[in-house]
């Protein structure tokens, strides 16, 4: 059964969401049928890369918040991702435009390190403030994962997979999906937001029992005949 995640790396809540998701997959019986599929989506797609640009400022320019409250928030966002086991840094975090760390999940993805790219992502992002647009830094994550680091690079040059990360937007257009993180179960159930793990396990629970039911091994009527069986008899 597949999962569908829309997230975009600046988004803190879509990292907690992975953590609370995974917590819940662990729970789930049948947790071997579950395959997961990250998906594109970007918060601000106009947004100018600027690492001399303080997050906490930019929050305040484009909330239309005070410095104060935007630090609040910043704060209440690393004490939510501590609960899971996560260390955010929001005085590190790079303002950066993500689509080319889009573009870099998408080659992870079709090299099998779909959700080895997620992870890496947004770890460079909320805990160890690299710029998730500067392709250096994209193929040195892109090594860590097992990812050939001149390929990360070459790729990135290009504009290829640029029409991936597009129509993964476009999809979540049609969907209707306005924030992320959004989970989308075997096309039936949509989750928004970072849910608490029990809401992301009984989902998942009902999503799967009614998948089982409708891929379940087809029953088929046996005319007998003349044959030889498994234990030798014939």
């Amino acid at each position: 059964m597949k999962v569908q995640i829309w997230s975009d790396v600046m988004c803190p809540f879509c990292y907690i969401g992975k953590r609370r998701f995974e917590q819940a997959l662990q729970q789930l019986d049948s947790k071997a049928d579950i395959e997961v599929e990250w998906k594109s989506f970007q918060l601000n797609p106009h947004l100018k890369t600027d690492p001399s640009l303080n997050v906490t400022q930019y929050l305040a320019d484009i909330k239309g918040w005070t410095i104060d409250h935007a630090r609040q928030m910043n704060h209440h966002v690393t004490e939510m991702a501590a609960e899971v086991g996560l260390t955010y840094d929001m005085d590190k975090a790079v303002v950066a435009n993500s689509f080319d760390a889009h573009r870099f999940a998408h080659l992870a993805k079709q090299n099998g390190k779909g959700d080895e790219a997620e992870e890496a992502l947004f770890n460079a992002y909320f805990t160890q403030g690299k710029n998730i647009a500067d392709h250096d830094a994209l193929a040195e994550l892109g090594e860590a994962i097992g990812l050939d680091k001149t390929l990360v690079k070459q790729t990135l040059a290009t504009d290829e997979y640029a029409a991936d990360v597009n129509a993964d937007v476009m999809q979540a257009q049609r969907y209707g999906i306005s924030g992320v993180p959004f989970f989308v179960l075997d096309n039936k159930y949509g989750v928004s937001g970072a849910q608490a793990v029990p809401v992301f396990l009984q989902t998942l629970e009902k999503a799967h029992q009614e998948w089982a039911l409708d891929n379940k091994p087809a029953k088929l009527d046996i005319i007998e005949g003349d044959s030889c069986g498994v234990d030798g008899d014939c």
